[in-house]
This record gives structure tokens, C-alpha cells and sequence, in this order.
């Protein structure tokens, strides 16, 4: 069975599934969720991810959800090239790289906290944009040093990791909501060398089917 990415095109967590299936080079369906309209909350999806988010992977046999356990079962079902090094320590690095956008600065910043700012707590949109600005900030700062320790060329030593699959997309977000990456060059440098490869590119929101089209 070719597996089924249930997602949304700019949805960052779904941009990180993309990035490593296309690094794999697995050949993948995708259907759509629009979350503006709420569609992934709809009955028929629901039955196969009970949170109610994407995205979540069909496979021959079970519907994978949340994307840090999504990106380790892909690198161990199809383990060339890997995802991870070879060697604890350093995949206990690239974890914390890839945690620290995936629990710290993401969950605060998506979709449904940021609607729920605006109508329960009467957030303005530059109350919005101070609100997502100081989480990526924080975060990028300590991946900023993560980066100047240990990579070299990319987030992590010197080929794409889980942690490169994370960052591009929080890049992506960062710079979609104007976000100054100036005192980030490290974290800059490496999303760079990413975004130059084919499967980053690929995987990109605006070359997805479902892309709102100008």
C-alpha cells in the first residue's frame, strides 16, 4: 500500500512528514484537511485520529499520528538514508533539536491557540504577532547555539536529520509571520543548505496540491 498523508498544505507539521518521505524517496498519496474550516475535526477523519489534528499516516496496517513519532517510523521502515546518527549521544542531540521546536515553540503557536487568543481572550493581531515572536525567539536562540555546536552545513553534522525536517518548517513560519532571523545565523545558515535540496523543496506548503493559489 502506498501510505496516505492526511495533512494540510501549510501546516508545519505536516511539512516535516513531507520533507522525509521525500527524502526517503517513498512515493505517498495526500489528502487534504482544511483547518481554516475545521474540516479535520469532521467525523470521518476523527475516526482515524481521535485528536483531531494532522497530520497522521495511513500505512498498510496503521494510521500513524503526530509527527515526531511519524518521522521515527519512517526512518525505521526505510533506513536509507537515515535520519538519525549512528551514535546515541548524537541522537540524543538531534532529538532535542527537533523537541525543541516540536514541544516548545510549535504547540504555542498553532493554529487553534492562536484562535483561541483572539476569541477567549481578545488578542488583536499585533498582540498575536508579539505572541509568536517571543516563542520562536526563544526557542531559536537556544537552537541557535544547538546549531553552532553541532552542525556542520546543516542543523546536525553535515546531512539532513529529523532535526533539519523540523527546523525548515518553523523557518517557514517564522518567516510567514515576519519574524527577524537576524541574530539567528547558524539556524539561518542551516535552513539555507536544506531548502536548497530537492526534497525540502518538494515538500514546500506553496507546491502542495491543495496551496491557496494567488
Amino acid at each position: 500500500m502506498t501510505p496516505t498523508l492526511h495533512g494540510y498544505w501549510r501546516s508545519t507539521t505536516a511539512y516535516r512528514v513531507r520533507i522525509a518521505l521525500g527524502l526517503k524517496r517513498v512515493d505517498y498519496a495526500q489528502v487534504t484537511h482544511d483547518l481554516r474550516t475545521g474540516a479535520q475535526r469532521e467525523a470521518g477523519y476523527r475516526a482515524l485520529n481521535p485528536q483531531a489534528l494532522v497530520p497522521a499516516l495511513e500505512t498498510d496496517d496503521a494510521v500513524l499520528t503526530q509527527s515526531p513519532a511519524i518521522l521515527e517510523w519512517i526512518d525505521e521502515t526505510y533506513p536509507d538514508p537515515p535520519l538519525l546518527p549512528a551514535d546515541a549521544q548524537g541522537r540524543a542531540n538531534v532529538r532535542a533539536m527537533a523537541a525543541t521546536i516540536a514541544c516548545d515553540i510549535h504547540p504555542v503557536n498553532n493554529l487553534r491557540i492562536l484562535n483561541a487568543l483572539r476569541s477567549e481572550f481578545g488578542a488583536d493581531e499585533a498582540a498575536i504577532q508579539r505572541w509568536i515572536a517571543r516563542w520562536i525567539g526563544e526557542g531559536f536562540a537556544a537552537l541557535e547555539v544547538m546549531i553552532a555546536r553541532h552542525g556542520n552545513g546543516f542543523a546536525f553534522g553535515e546531512t539532513p536529520t529529523i532535526a533539519d525536517c523540523h527546523l525548515v518548517p518553523q523557518v517557514y513560519s517564522a518567516e510567514r509571520f515576519g519574524v527577524d532571523l537576524t541574530p539567528y545565523p547558524h539556524l539561518k545558515a542551516a535552513a539555507d543548505t536544506a531548502r536548497a535540496l530537492p526534497a525540502f523543496a518538494a515538500a514546500h506548503p506553496d507546491r502542495q496540491p491543495d496551496a491557496d493559489r494567488a
